[in-house]
């Protein structure tokens, strides 16, 4: 398993600590995003298969909103 928040925009490190620091509800949405993250892996990795695949599909649709909207609220800050 990978180390919290390592997940996702790499990129953008600096700005995703500042807001991370700054903004509860970007560190809210980040936070909510790795620990999906890491509910599906288990899933797929056979440690925790006590969930229908449906269920699966809806954490990933649930995990890549939230990365959407991860990714605006970085943009926006980086364009200020």
């Amino acid at each position: 398993m990978t180390k919290k928040g390592e997940y996702m925009f790499h990129e953008y490190r600096d700005i995703v600590t500042k807001l991370k620091q700054e903004d509860k509800h970007f560190k809210k949405i980040f936070d909510k995003h790795n620990d999906i993250h890491d509910e599906i892996e288990k899933h797929e990795t056979g440690k925790n298969n006590h969930i229908h695949p449906l269920e699966i599909e809806k954490l990933k649709k649930q995990k890549l909103r939230l990365k959407d909207e991860a990714y605006t609220m970085i943009i926006n800050y980086k364009n200020k």
